[in-house]
């Protein structure tokens, strides 16, 4: 279907890209992308994947909005307190961008709901903010065939890599760590603190790889790991290889299935 005289005049700074034009914009409206987590992370994603035209934006999160939230997760305001996340971020979103679909799912990501949840869109963008769900985000992702993006951000510092090994001789999350460190020895951003306008850098930076991956412009971050450092303003890249003796898309794949996931066996 051609963009209508308003899409035109909305996107017409993507569209006058030679590497976006007419059919990547068209690529953005029928893509379908998931966001786990409504937070520092998801927040930016979710407005700039609306602002840019992505046809449908779903969303996971099961809290409600908090005051504490506010100086971080710009998708919600002062009189969200008490909402869901989900209901606040999709206000924000389509306030920017009446024309987009935004699903919401405030439900909490489980072994039992993440492979049919995942399974219906294109690509995902995690900003969960536990390893439990970053794993099980990883192994849905690879057992239903998605791309991943993935973001974490502690403190002023932050990482951010796309994940597919469905597509190539790509990692999955688990070649870069194996296994969740052991309960209570990551602490959360209550207890360290987190400087917002990092959170939105990493979202940021985030939403533009899901972008890159729609339309298929530019270098992919499969097979690297960025990590931005916000105190030196300094970024570096990591190259990342396939682990052969990964357990879920290495050599010995099929020893981890999402029923694990069931039993606090991430």
């Amino acid at each position: 279907m051609a963009l209508s005289d308003e899409e035109l005049e909305r996107y017409a700074r993507h569209i006058v890209l030679r590497e976006v034009g007419g059919a990547g914009q068209a690529r953005l409206r029928a893509a379908r992308v998931l966001v786990i987590g409504a937070g520092g992370l998801g927040s930016p994603v979710i407005l700039y994947l609306a602002a840019a035209g992505v046809g449908t934006v779903g969303v996971v999160d099961f809290d409600t909005v908090s005051l504490s939230n506010l100086q971080r997760q710009i998708a919600h305001r002062t009189v969200d307190i008490g909402r869901l996340k989900t209901a606040s971020a999709r206000d924000a979103a389509q306030a920017i961008n009446p024309g987009v679909a935004i699903e919401t799912h405030p439900v909490r990501l489980t072994a039992d709901n993440a492979l049919e949840l995942i399974g219906r869109f294109d690509i995902v963008a995690d900003g969960s903010d536990n390893f439990a769900t970053r794993f099980l985000v990883n192994d849905a992702c690879y057992f239903a065939k998605k791309t991943l993006v993935s973001a974490a951000v502690t403190e002023f510092d932050g990482q951010l890599a796309t994940y597919k090994p469905h597509a190539g001789d790509y990692p999955c999350y688990r070649c870069l760590f194996p296994e969740p460190p052991p309960p209570g020895s990551a602490p959360s951003c209550s207890e360290t603190g987190i400087l917002g306008a990092a959170a939105g850098v990493m979202g940021t930076l985030q939403a533009l790889e899901v972008m890159k991956e729609i339309v298929g412009i530019g270098e992919s971050l499969a097979g690297q790991l960025l990590i931005y450092d916000a105190l030196s303003t300094r970024f570096r890249t990591v190259r990342v290889r396939r682990d052969p003796d990964c357990r879920l898309c290495g050599e010995q794949a099929g020893i981890i299935d999402l029923s694990s996931h069931r039993h606090g066996r991430p």
